[in-house]
């Protein structure tokens, strides 16, 4: 048995037909209700019936290329660009974490404010009804807050940028290097 069906609460099989079937519940189910798993914050695998791989990023990656093609997308094609980009570069891990902590670092703010206006609907948390009348307004003042905090990791990610290759310049300078003529065979010396 795989690390991740041991820690899974719930084990969702693919099979061959592309169809998912729900282990805990003994029927087939669909994207819609993976989605819905995950909206609940359901803990699931999901594993090909056959050889027992991991599928759930790529299950999770359907459900986001299917809300992105419906409605209003949450990433536009520039930024969909940039991530692009940084596969295979050699900061693909830095940037993964990067957007990873981001993300954290909002549904941080998010479970703040959730916590803090607990007293507000009779000890309710937020619904999301009750999250797009708060946005309507204070939309204007998350956004200004959200903007300083980007641009804090904006400034600090160039920061880092800038001493990595300070610490590469230092490094590389203390081998004997010498750059070959143009046309003409490198020599060592």
């Amino acid at each position: 048995m795989t690390s991740a069906k041991k820690n899974a609460d719930r084990l969702i099989k693919k099979y061959p037909n592309r169809r998912l079937y729900d282990t805990q519940t003994s029927s087939y189910i669909t994207l819609t209700d993976v989605k819905q798993l995950v909206l609940d914050n359901e803990v699931f695998t999901v594993v090909d019936a056959k050889s027992d791989e991991d599928l759930t990023r790529s299950i999770l990656l359907q459900i986001i290329l299917e809300e992105e093609s419906n409605g209003s997308p949450m990433f536009s094609s520039g930024a969909l660009s940039q991530i692009i980009r940084y596969y295979g570069h050699a900061m693909q891990g830095m940037m993964g974490s990067y957007l990873e902590k981001n993300i954290q670092a909002f549904i941080d703010i998010q479970n703040k404010l959730t916590e803090n206006s607990k007293g507000l609907y009779e000890g309710k948390p937020f619904s999301p009804e009750m999250w797009t009348q708060f946005m309507n307004v204070q939309g204007p003042m998350m956004q200004g807050m959200m903007g300083n905090y980007i641009e804090q990791s904006k400034s600090l990610f160039i920061q880092m940028q800038e001493q990595m290759q300070s610490q590469a310049k230092n490094i590389f300078t203390t081998f004997p290097f010498v750059p070959p003529v143009a046309g003409e065979e490198p020599t060592e010396k």
